[in-house]
């Protein structure tokens, strides 16, 4: 097949310090808050220019008994 050959490379990962460590993981925390806290605060998605009465009526329509 040709004189090339496939080599299997296996990467030597290199220790990472202690407080590496930690400062990854308090950035990854402080990340997962602010996102649960900015999920929480978030309202319910509305429809954009339909008003609550509009959609109550439309319901209505929808779950009247198809034989009238």
């Amino acid at each position: 097949m040709g004189t090339h050959r496939h080599r299997c490379e296996v990467a030597v990962l290199e220790r990472t310090s202690t407080t590496a460590r930690y400062a990854r993981g308090f950035a990854a925390a402080v990340v997962a808050v602010a996102t649960l806290v900015l999920a929480a605060h978030a309202g319910p998605a509305r429809a954009a220019g339909e008003r609550p009465a509009e959609q109550a009526h439309q319901v209505q329509q929808v779950t009247r008994p198809l034989s009238e």
